[in-house]
């Protein structure tokens, strides 16, 4: 049965930006919806608009009623409505607009009998966290009150680097203990991403061949068909590394290559998540050389589906002298028994051949084959390919024989398709992850130990490109620049989808 959130006020930063309006206050709305939330729930949005309670509502229904994915029910609307306030603020550094925070949330707290649970979804950018944390506990609202909860729901990026991860979760400190700190990486909300886990765990077939002895390498794409449109000043201060392989692509690399847990529990899913990331290494064969097991690229100017597109330099609000990546690729190993000599290949960027993200994990040809080899021409290596986005599913690549008087060998797919094999539709993934995190419940959630080791990870490569001048060009439509390429082929391999 699914468990049912508490009583507790949510309180918004960043109610009037693109995510809250697009993916958090549907989800909200989805989840109560689903009978998810307590009929208590209420939710306080923070925000520099000059709106009373009613304004706040009247965005909110405009957001739900263009995204949400359950269907319309005054009932429950006017339900989520009753318990829905806003306060507005100057700047993050209003003092008198906390005082007024506070009053709304503690008058919520006995009007609506929230029983003082409270959480604070920061949905700003992180250079506005020491005001915010530094105002949110000097009011009182997180000091502790008999057996109530406070918990924080942080926005990725965590820091842009491992020593401002660091401060970061410092900051945060500030107003609750570690384990009520709940960092989001939507990709983990994704029923995909948490199949890996039923995948490998609750089937006896394959974690027996989940490891060196008959896996040759995995490789984690992440490749989107755009470019970064209208996120010029975020992205160029980002890149495709600390955008999507330091949090996204290192959590999927960990959950496909982690040990079995003792149960489902958040500490225990984090600790052989954490084993892993701290086994990583950067080093081919004990070298390290990142010139040859890292590649970037930028996307040029040139034509994608038909249609003119113009290069990352080109579009507006990129300086002349970016030296942005839109494209990354990493080479790494994992130091530990299961995975000695098996290289795990990650791969993100924009403008790329098609949208897909997925893990495929690529087994080792057979030591024999009993038929000649015209009979096994077409026959390549057996794999299973979690496919997270779109076409949620699981494929399996198989030798079959052809029919006919000949034997002929072929590969041939076996597949499990979402759509195809349930009749509800998956929730999306932040249904998932603000009810996991009203409920305490945080597997899905990055503690800071395995944020500290991602950074960890990638901090000596992103100051290697420091050193390195320009990316690499690419074509639109491409699957990346030629030194991805090159780092496969180092190893006699080929990227599945090149």
């Amino acid at each position: 049965m699914p468990h049912v959130a508490d009583p507790c006020v949510l309180v918004m930063f960043g109610i009037t930006g693109d995510l809250a309006r697009h993916k958090l206050l549907p989800a909200i709305y989805d989840l109560a919806n689903r009978g998810l939330l307590s009929p208590a729930f209420s939710l306080v949005g923070v925000g520099r608009r000059d709106w009373d309670d009613d304004a706040m509502r009247a965005y909110v229904r405009a957001s739900v009623e263009a995204y949400a994915r359950t269907a319309w029910h005054e009932s429950i609307w006017e339900q989520l409505a009753a318990g829905m306030r806003f306060v507005t603020l100057d700047s993050f550094e209003d003092e008198a607009a906390y005082a007024r925070l506070t009053e709304v949330v503690e008058d919520l707290d006995a009007t609506r009998l929230t029983r003082g649970n409270r959480a604070f979804y920061l949905s700003i950018p992180p250079a506005w966290f020491p005001a915010v944390t530094k105002r949110v506990a000097a009011s009182g609202l997180v000091d502790a009150s008999g057996n109530a909860w406070r918990r924080v729901v942080v926005e990725k990026p965590f820091g842009h680097d491992r020593a401002s991860a660091a401060e970061l979760d410092s900051l945060v400190s500030r107003i609750v203990r570690p384990d009520d700190v709940f960092r989001v990486d939507h990709y983990l909300g994704k029923e995909t991403v948490q199949n890996i886990l039923a995948l490998r765990f609750a089937n006896t077939i394959f974690e027996p061949l989940w490891n060196q002895r008959y896996v040759d390498h995995v490789q984690i794409t992440m490749a989107e068909d755009i470019g970064i449109g209208s996120r010029a000043g975020y992205y160029d201060s980002i890149g495709a590394a600390r955008d999507v392989i330091q949090n996204h692509l290192l959590q999927l690399l960990a959950l496909t290559a982690m040990e079995e847990p003792t149960s489902m529990s958040a500490a225990a899913v984090r600790a052989e998540k954490e084993k892993v990331l701290a086994a990583v290494r950067l080093e081919r064969g004990g070298v390290l050389d990142l010139s040859a097991t890292t590649a970037r690229g930028r996307y040029a100017a040139g034509f994608q589906g038909g249609a003119a597109v113009a290069g990352y330099l080109e579009e507006d609000g990129v300086p002349d002298d970016s030296t942005t990546e839109t494209f990354a690729a990493l080479r790494l190993e994992i130091a530990n028994r299961r995975w000695a000599g098996v290289p795990f290949y990650l791969r993100a960027g924009k403008r790329l051949a098609r949208r897909v993200t997925e893990v495929a994990v690529v087994f080792r040809q057979p030591p024999f084959l009993p038929f000649d080899a015209a009979s096994t021409a077409a026959v390549g290596a057996n794999a299973i390919v979690v496919r997270i986005q779109p076409d949620e599913g699981v494929t399996m690549r198989l030798a079959s024989k052809v029919p006919g008087t000949q034997m002929e060998l072929r590969d041939v797919l076996m597949d499990f398709a979402y759509g195809g094999s349930f009749n509800q539709e998956s929730p999306e993934a932040y249904e998932r992850l603000i009810l996991d995190a009203l409920l305490g419940d945080a597997p899905l959630f990055p503690h800071q130990r395995e944020v500290d080791l991602s950074w960890k990870i990638l901090d000596p490569v992103m100051e290697h490109w420091a050193r390195s001048g320009a990316p690499e060009d690419y074509r639109p439509g491409s699957w990346g620049p030629h030194s991805a390429h090159d780092l496969l082929a180092r190893d006699s391999r080929t990227w599945r989808r090149s």
